[in-house]
């Protein structure tokens, strides 16, 4: 998990249904999983294994309809496909802990992705682990995670919100497919946090910001690009999001890095990662040599 944390930091630089009274009220350490419709049974079992499930956690169904209902318009027919496979477990967490993501078999969508779509979409102090039989692109999960929190937490999310929170995860996902998923999420986180400040800015100002941030971050936008994130934050910005809140698990996903970062673990971790990257450049010099 530490080292999900960890690769969440590198990448940030950090249906509608009635809620009954006992859901509505679940507290710190409470769990809900959401299960695609379409695993198989050994399929369901295995990833209930993997989770680590606890017996009594709320289990909820995902349908591809429902996930096609959020993505449409956003990515392809193709990549939504026919069948709902994606699958997670929803922890509650103590109050003022932030969001923590942990994936697996998840191949476009990054931890820090579906943070900081989570955060858009209002959730707060819970720890998500998403997964898939097999490698998926992780576009579906989004709607899942969303419904279980909904249920956990006995608070309806508006169907507007789920799918600005959907179009910023996938086109958070393509900008990182061309200048790098970690600065295309710092590029979003940026530019959300100043929004949270000022939720009233024009396109203009938007504009100006992006392009300002685009260039402290050493990235080079299209047109097209910085005209589809000014689509992304003037949607945002027009919905009854609560941008204190946003703000704030913003700061408590920047926390939980800095403390990991700090600590013995995070510091073993990353002279790991630092004599590992050395013998593969050395392993690659002696190919040369």
């Amino acid at each position: 998990m530490k080292q999900k944390l960890l690769a969440c930091a590198l990448t940030l630089g950090i249906i509608a249904m009635p809620y009954s009274s006992v859901l509505a009220d679940s507290a710190p350490g409470d769990t809900i999983v959401t299960l695609g419709q379409n695993l198989s049974e050994s399929q369901k079992n295995m990833i209930l294994k993997e989770m680590n499930a606890p017996s009594d956690a709320q289990m909820v169904t995902v349908t591809n309809q429902e996930e096609h209902k959020y993505l449409d318009g956003t990515v392809p027919n193709s990549q939504i496909g026919t069948r709902s496979l994606s699958s997670a477990k929803v922890t509650i967490g103590e109050k003022n802990t932030g969001l923590v993501v942990q994936t697996k078999n998840i191949t476009w969508v990054t931890e820090a992705m579906y943070t900081n779509a989570l955060i858009t979409a209002g959730l707060k102090d819970a720890n998500i682990y998403i997964t898939a039989p097999f490698p998926v692109s992780g576009t579906a999960a989004l709607t899942g995670i969303m419904k279980a929190y909904e249920i956990s937490s006995g608070k309806p999310i508006s169907d507007a919100v789920k799918k600005v929170a959907n179009e910023e995860m996938v086109q958070t996902a393509k900008l990182g497919d061309s200048v790098g998923n970690d600065k295309a999420v710092q590029l979003v986180a940026k530019v959300k946090e100043a929004v949270a400040k000022n939720p009233n800015m024009s396109d203009d100002d938007l504009r100006t910001l992006i392009k300002k941030l685009a260039k402290e971050l050493g990235i080079t936008l299209t047109d097209a690009q910085i005209d589809s994130l000014v689509n992304l934050f003037d949607k945002m910005k027009n919905l009854n999001i609560n941008w204190d809140q946003v703000g704030n698990q913003l700061t408590k996903a920047k926390d939980h890095i800095s403390a990991f970062l700090h600590s013995d673990e995070g510091k073993s971790f990353i002279q790991k990662l630092k004599e590992f990257f050395s013998a593969l450049f050395n392993a690659i010099l002696s190919i040369f040599n």
